[in-house]
């Protein structure tokens, strides 16, 4: 049974900063070969964030480029979000994902989910 675990939610101003975690655990190594990040704001539909696949390869979305930064360790099977210059759009709940295959940004081809974190930017 795979769970997944958000932390690093909260409120921060406009131009701030939050790091995001993600432990995995009942992942055993090789067994999820892409994890990512969603969010999902109100009144809109979810969205990939950014993604990273056991190899290393990460994906962002464009409004993520330059501004988040996405990291994995496999070892401690844990997924990291590094997001700086946080905008008012960026509000929402954050969610970690595990994916058996390769990366994508399509949602319902993630098999696992956590709970969520909430991040406020204002």
């Amino acid at each position: 049974h795979v769970q997944l675990v958000e932390s690093g939610g909260g409120s921060v101003q406009v131009g701030g900063s939050l790091r995001l975690s993600c432990v995995a655990s009942g992942i055993t190594d090789g067994s999820h070969r892409c994890m990512g990040w969603f969010r999902l704001a109100p009144g809109k539909e979810a969205e990939g964030v950014a993604a990273v696949d056991s190899d290393g390869y990460t994906t962002y979305a464009d409004f993520a480029k330059g501004r988040f930064t996405i990291s994995r360790d496999i070892a401690e099977k844990a997924l990291y979000l590094q997001m700086n210059t946080l905008k008012p759009e960026d509000t929402g709940t954050y969610y970690c994902a595990a994916r058996v295959r390769g990366c994508t940004f399509t949602a319902s081809e993630f098999g696992d989910w956590g709970q969520g974190t909430q991040v406020t930017v204002s």
